[in-house]
């Protein structure tokens, strides 16, 4: 019998069946000898770029972005993105490594003991990764609600990841309710008792995530699948039994195996580490992307734009190079309208070519410069960043994808709905350009406001 493990033989030749496993078979040995390495390596930090970003982080202004960086961890050998390729990597060092293992303990009947610890690792492992996508779900901060400017895009210059993301968006409280699931899911996980009923939860809603991000072309697919690999690992402990109460509908006891810890190092450093993984994942990180939640979405830049200046505005007047052009839907020079965001983002309307950010992995960024939601997976606009002087009435505009594209312009507002801009564009041409601001109201932000579903006269309303 296994050191720290105690079985509680049950009646039942069945249920001595289901619970004693005093020898394996050669093909069980082997196979979990793969399955071990395999999952101990996916799950256990042992990359040392992990332990960079750790020595990176300022633990006195400890963030959510840090903690959920942390918690994202899969052992990569080509690049900073996940791959099938390192899944390969770890499987081939699985092999090798199981088979040296087993020229080196032929002798062994079982590995009870070992398979108790290996599913307490992958609990864990998937526990904290479901918590980070959780809190951030159910703090709706992942999927924002849409900004002024990709209100004002058309639909088919979004790619399909972002109209995924955006819909998400527009109603929060869906969102929180996902969240909720992830964090429900990850907290069952903390005990051996309710991991099955977790694995339940886990497996169709990630399989859901899973091919989301295949149908809407995310970057979180092979993230996914991993933590689905995870529970089904987690799942097949009890799989058997199940099988025979739901299916065969036969008596079936519930696993009676439990470890010993009359160790003292066993039983205090378990519930030491056990106390220590719920206060960092759950207790500081929720708090922590709580207050971010009141502080407003990691998604959109926090520099202030100019005051009182957010919403979309018509160009009625382009002139370049002292020539006014008229508008025209097929003109790749004259702007179409402008918007002024909350912060410190003007988009232009146009149909010149543009480089698309089509960045759709899930990074937490607190630098504004680094934070590309508002423009990633959008066509059609120009999006720039810039910084203004109040006294001397000037924007400096730098285009937030190709950095070589800036503008100086000064501006003057007459009025509260007009904006006039004039300058030199990329250091050659002189634009002079009059904006109106558009009085636009959105369907969406109707409805949240008043429940109901706006009817009568006055503004123009758009989805």
């Amino acid at each position: 019998m296994s050191q720290n493990v105690i079985y509680q033989h049950p009646a039942t030749d069945d249920a001595l069946h289901a619970t004693r496993r005093d020898k394996w078979s050669p093909q069980e040995k082997v196979l979990f000898r793969i399955a071990f390495i395999y999952l101990a390596i996916q799950s256990i930090p042992l990359d040392w770029k992990y332990y960079r970003t750790v020595f990176r982080i300022d633990w006195l202004n400890l963030t959510y972005g840090d903690i959920f960086d942390l918690a994202r961890y899969q052992p990569r050998f080509f690049g900073e993105q996940d791959s099938w390729a390192n899944w390969l990597v770890v499987l081939v060092i699985a092999i090798a490594g199981g088979v040296v293992w087993g020229n080196r303990d032929k002798d062994r009947r079982e590995y009870n003991q070992l398979y108790y610890w290996l599913r307490v690792i992958v609990r864990y492992r998937l526990a904290a990764g479901l918590i980070a996508y959780g809190f951030i779900k159910f703090f709706p901060l992942q999927a924002p609600l849409p900004s002024i400017s990709n209100l004002n895009t058309a639909y088919g210059d979004f790619s399909a990841w972002k109209l995924f993301a955006l819909s998400l968006g527009v109603v929060p409280n869906y969102e929180s309710f996902l969240g909720f699931v992830e964090l429900l899911g990850g907290l069952l996980l903390l005990h051996r008792r309710t991991t099955t009923i977790a694995t339940l939860i886990i497996i169709p809603f990630t399989g859901n995530v899973f091919f989301s991000n295949l149908a809407y072309e995310g970057g979180e697919y092979i993230y996914s699948f991993y933590l689905i690999v995870l529970a089904l690992f987690l799942f097949a402990f009890d799989a058997n039994r199940l099988y025979r109460l739901l299916t065969l509908e036969k008596p079936t006891v519930p696993n009676l195996v439990k470890p010993d810890f009359r160790d003292t190092r066993i039983k205090y450093g378990r519930i030491a580490l056990k106390t220590a993984f719920i206060l960092f994942f759950v207790l500081i990180y929720g708090s922590k992307t709580y207050a971010g939640y009141h502080k407003g979405p990691y998604q959109y830049p926090t520099k202030p734009g100019l005051a009182d200046a957010a919403g979309v505005y018509n160009v009625e007047q382009f002139v370049l190079n002292g020539d006014t052009l008229a508008y025209s839907a097929l003109d790749s020079v004259r702007w179409k309208d402008v918007v002024f965001e909350k912060w410190a983002t003007l988009s232009i309307r146009a149909s010149r070519p543009q480089v698309i950010d089509s960045t759709n992995v899930e990074q937490i960024h607190f630098d504004d410069a680094k934070r590309n939601f508002e423009f990633a997976g959008s066509g059609g606009r120009n999006y720039y960043g810039y910084d203004f002087d109040e006294p001397s009435k000037t924007l400096k505009l730098t285009n937030k994808v190709n950095s070589a594209d800036k503008l100086v312009l000064h501006y003057s507002r007459p009025d509260s709905v007009t904006i006039q801009l004039s300058g030199l564009s990329n250091g050659r041409d002189s634009l002079q350009v009059v904006l109106k601001k558009i009085n636009k109201k959105y369907l969406f932000e109707e409805v949240r406001k008043t429940g109901r579903w706006p009817s009568g006269p006055g503004g123009e309303y758009k989805l």
